[in-house]
């Protein structure tokens, strides 16, 4: 492909005409987006603006070192202190362009730059999506069942992988396991006290099965609804995504979800899922998402059009202790 819609292709531009064209646009199947809905950008953040350099920020404050207790009358009062932590993330350019030729614009039955904006507009939302989701990944809390195959017990790993390959599929007793397991390391809930989970359908398929059977697949009590929510199940709230790709274990060096590259994990028994409670991931907004022209060039010929973001994303707690992500994770 040559780069440039033009009116010679078939395949870059020339079908916009022909002697029956249909008046009705059509546009190829769209993916689900989800991750970018649930960054939680600070205010700080969201007000980074122009001219305030490429690197943004915040401080994460721990817990006193020593916990307060019962003091006799004559007895000088403790005294402790907290660690802090810092972590950042770089703002940076993101974009794609779509050129064209002033006479694909000049015969073209369809609106041809009304063509162009939406499809950039669907590529900006995906680009940025895979942004938000690169950080969920960063997170340093992977589960795995324990010894691969146990359909009710988890192992949890806090360096950002799992040595487990994951044999299993992921049902109602792994959802347990993982949603006790952040409550008791007080993780706090996304939605009031409700964890969410983000995953593909047919990661969710056996799981689903299992809670058809005993009628506990619940929605009664939610406030707000989540863009691809399908249910409620002990306090945690699952969404559907099908744009990120499938696998990508520990071991893989193949998936890729900017070229859309599946890597299923061994055995292709189920896929990550990313369970999580509230400070996510942070998202620096310097120029929202846009859609920008170029000036015509060639004395008029020759345009284009292209989508411009200038921030960035990252993950909000990259110390285990403080994590509030855990993924259904695989060794390979």
């Amino acid at each position: 492909m040559s780069g440039t819609l033009n009116w010679t292709t078939d395949t870059e531009g020339g079908y916009m005409y022909s002697d029956e064209l249909s008046d009705v646009l059509r546009t190829a199947l769209q993916p689900l987006t989800k991750f970018r809905q649930f960054c939680e950008p600070d205010p700080d953040a969201l007000e980074k603006g122009l001219n305030r350099g490429d690197k943004f920020y915040w401080n994460v404050y721990g817990d006193v070192l020593t916990q307060g207790r019962r003091i006799n009358e004559r007895e000088v009062m403790p005294e402790t202190g907290f660690l802090t932590s810092q972590s950042s993330l770089t703002v940076s350019e993101h974009g794609n362009s779509v050129p064209y030729t002033g006479k694909l614009t000049a015969l073209a039955k369809h609106d041809v730059l009304r063509i162009i904006d939406k499809g950039l507009k669907n590529d900006a939302r995906k680009g940025l999506d895979i942004e938000a989701f690169l950080q969920f990944d960063a997170c340093k809390l992977r589960v795995a069942p324990s010894g691969g195959t146990s359909a009710t017990s988890i192992t949890m790993t806090e360096n950002g992988a799992t040595a487990t390959t994951n044999d299993v599929a992921m049902g109602t007793g792994h959802v347990k396991a993982i949603s006790d397991e952040m409550r008791e390391r007080s993780i706090p809930g996304f939605a009031g006290d409700d964890y969410c989970v983000i995953s593909h359908p047919t990661t969710y398929r056996p799981f689903k099965n299992e809670l058809e059977q005993i009628h506990k697949y619940t929605t009664e009590g939610m406030g707000k609804i989540y863009n691809g929510e399908v249910g409620r199940y002990e306090g945690c709230r699952f969404i559907e995504q099908n744009f990120i790709p499938k696998g990508g274990a520990n071991d893989s060096a193949s998936f890729d979800p900017y070229t859309k590259t599946a890597d299923s994990w061994n055995n292709a028994k189920s896929s990550w899922a990313y369970f999580f409670g509230a400070d996510t991931v942070n998202e620096a907004l310097v120029i929202p998402e846009e859609i920008r022209a170029k000036l015509p060039g060639d004395y008029g010929r020759s345009g284009g059009i292209a989508w411009y973001y200038l921030g960035g994303f990252g993950i909000f707690h990259d110390q285990p202790a403080q994590s509030r992500i855990v993924k259904w994770d695989s060794a390979a």
